[in-house]
């Protein structure tokens, strides 16, 4: 199973569906936060924006792939677009599976493959005096 979405609304508080298989053993949890520098500069958030549509298919697919790839039961991802502040999450990312190390393995290669090819931008950065 894949879900995703992409959201301007913060996500530090996003609850995916909690019906677990009773063969999965692990569950791994990505949550990318918003630092306070970029480019060795001080900031207060980060902006970002995305290809309106095409985005989620390009999560779907890779979501999908991650699954085939890994053997993994599900993965769920949310994005955030817009002005994200600093220490808000850009983005959480759940994958469940049988064994821990394909979980661990699963996320760590959707999380690359997401910067490759879903359009997804940081568009820039807001200072502490904007």
């Amino acid at each position: 199973m894949v879900s995703v979405a992409i959201t301007e609304d913060r996500i530090d508080s996003w609850i995916v569906d909690d019906t677990r298989n009773p063969d999965e053993g692990a569950e791994v949890v990505f949550t990318g936060i918003v630092r306070d520098s970029e480019k060795g500069e001080h900031i207060r958030a980060l902006v970002y924006e995305h290809y309106e549509g095409m985005a989620e298919k390009e999560l779907e697919r890779i979501g999908r792939e991650a699954i085939e790839r890994f053997g993994i039961r599900c993965l769920h991802c949310i994005h955030r677009v817009g002005s994200i502040p600093v220490g808000e999450a850009a983005i959480v990312v759940l994958v469940r599976s049988k064994h821990r190390d394909e979980a661990f393995r699963a996320t760590s290669w959707f999380m690359d493959e997401l910067k490759k090819s879903v359009p997804v931008w940081k568009v820039g950065f807001e200072s502490p005096g904007r």
